[in-house]
């Protein structure tokens, strides 16, 4: 499975789980919520910032998102 596609899984699983929308996570990062839409889906590499971001706003070690 490749990275962008492991990476989206998990956050989606993640995000569903603690009962976090794509809204809520776009907002804490100053982003769109269509960029949180393509990292779930596998349509985009974020950067390692990126991951950090979403990992905090998550309340998770960035190895949770990438594992």
């Amino acid at each position: 499975m490749k990275e962008s596609v492991r990476l989206g899984k998990n956050l989606k699983g993640i995000r569903e789980e603690k009962g976090v929308t794509q809204g809520d996570i776009a907002t804490s990062l100053g982003v769109s919520r269509g960029f949180i839409s393509k990292i779930e889906n596998g349509k985009t590499n974020p950067t390692l910032l990126t991951i950090t971001k979403l990992a905090k706003a998550l309340k998770v070690n960035t190895d949770e998102l990438l594992k």
